[in-house]
């Protein structure tokens, strides 16, 4: 990322995050390895209450209730999550508000260096 922080309006936000390689090493929990990674906590301490978190992985759902167990000890907040999707790219269609308002945002991360680099900024004037 950049030393600039990602500036959001003060609307409610929809977070779509994916897990292995962003939140946990890509793979981990195959290799028993599964922890959070570093910048995970700090970046949802970032997240406004009232945001909705959505985790995406390609894990088998078979995984799901052991993660979500390993997140929520974590003391990370997840509202929704998919397991199961397949592993090309993830893409985020969205429109822009009419007065200008930008609805998407992408970041890409290095795989399982973390969001150590994310920092939010809220902007009224959005």
């Amino acid at each position: 990322m950049t030393d600039s922080p990602l500036v959001l309006s003060t609307l409610a936000h929809t977070w779509l995050i994916d897990l292995d390689g962003v939140v946990c090493p890509h793979n981990g929990h195959l290799r028993g390895d599964a922890t959070i990674l570093p910048g995970v906590r700090e970046l949802w301490a970032q997240i406004p209450a009232g945001d909705r978190i959505i985790m995406l992985s390609a894990r088998d759902p078979q995984y799901q209730a052991e993660t979500l167990a390993l997140l929520a000890a974590a003391g990370l907040r997840i509202d929704h999550a998919i397991f199961g999707l397949p592993t090309g790219e993830r893409i985020l269609i969205n429109d822009a508000k009419p007065k200008g308002l930008q609805t998407a945002h992408a970041i890409n991360l290095v795989r399982d260096q973390g969001p150590t680099d994310i920092r939010l900024a809220l902007s009224p004037d959005l």
